[in-house]
């Protein structure tokens, strides 16, 4: 195998679309500045709802090809060229949102082992060997069953590649302070009849937000912004970008803002005091 870069970073994700929202301007951050950046994506979404009306035929194994290909689009504009399905194309199915009858089916995500599902991650985690690694929190950010399943997975992946040799030195959960949250909600509340969406969203409905003693990292992704842009709106069935506006919205409509500095919590690894870069203190990979 061809000498990876000094810095490595692996990121997990549910389906596809999210790496571009949660963490979009770091992704294309770090690969342009020469880091080896990995996605794992554990779904296709192929319960997602579909937004253009012309799309909405697709649906099932229809829309989870469509998605690969949205996913792959939007990887060549933040500059990844390292993306992954765990355990292979159409291995783990999309679960839909809690609590309906689709969280039963034995193919979905929701139902795999864990240690099976960690298993094949970790083989990826020792062929990378990333030193810093981005998963969702315990509730999925939001409590998607298909992101509670992915922090489980990552989590334990790490603890598995850890037991074979390659401990991660630094593991983050995805997060919004909330007083980002409230300050960019009252800005769009100000310019949403400008948008060419009807309605603003709340911060409830933006994954991963806590109080702002909780964030220990800020990646400033500001540079890349329009990077970000142009990857959410390659999920063109999933996401509806306002034109030349940090702002969107999913298939409720419902206008979020867009987050071009991207925030971490640290919950494995020696944090450094004001941190702005995830590789910051680990030896080797400045």
């Amino acid at each position: 195998m061809t000498e990876l870069p000094a810095r490595r970073l692996l990121l997990v994700h549910a389906h596809p679309d999210d790496e571009s929202i949660n963490n979009g301007a770091t992704m294309a951050r770090y690969a342009a500045e020469g880091a080896h950046v990995t996605l794992v994506t554990c779904t296709l979404g192929e319960r997602g709802e579909v937004i253009p009306s012309e799309s909405r035929h697709l649906t099932g194994a229809a829309l989870g090809a469509h998605r690969r290909g949205e996913l792959a689009a939007a990887l060549r504009e933040l500059g990844v060229e390292d993306s992954r399905l765990l355990g292979g194309a159409g291995r783990y199915g999309d679960s839909g949102m809690m609590g309906i009858a689709d969280n039963d089916d034995p193919a979905c995500f929701w139902q795999a082992d864990v240690d099976a599902a960690a298993a094949s991650l970790a083989e990826v985690i020792l062929e990378i060997r990333p030193q810093v690694l981005v998963a969702y929190d315990d509730n999925g950010g939001y409590g998607h069953p298909d992101h509670i399943q992915a922090h489980r997975v990552a989590m334990r992946a790490a603890e598995l590649a850890a037991e074979r040799g390659h401990r991660i030195a630094k593991v983050y959960w995805n997060r919004v302070p909330r007083s980002v949250a409230e300050a960019a909600f009252a800005r769009l509340e100000d310019e949403l009849p400008t948008l060419p969406f009807e309605k603003s969203g709340s911060v409830a409905d933006v994954p991963g937000v806590v109080d702002d003693e909780r964030i220990t990292t800020a990646v400033d992704g500001t540079a890349y912004a329009a990077a970000k842009a142009a990857a959410m709106r390659a999920h063109v069935t999933q996401i509806e970008v306002a034109p030349g506006r940090p702002y969107f919205a999913l298939s409720n409509d419902l206008a979020q803002p867009l987050f071009t500095t991207e925030y971490y919590e640290l919950v494995r690894g020696e944090a450094q005091p004001g941190e702005t870069d995830l590789f910051a203190g680990i030896e080797g990979a400045s």
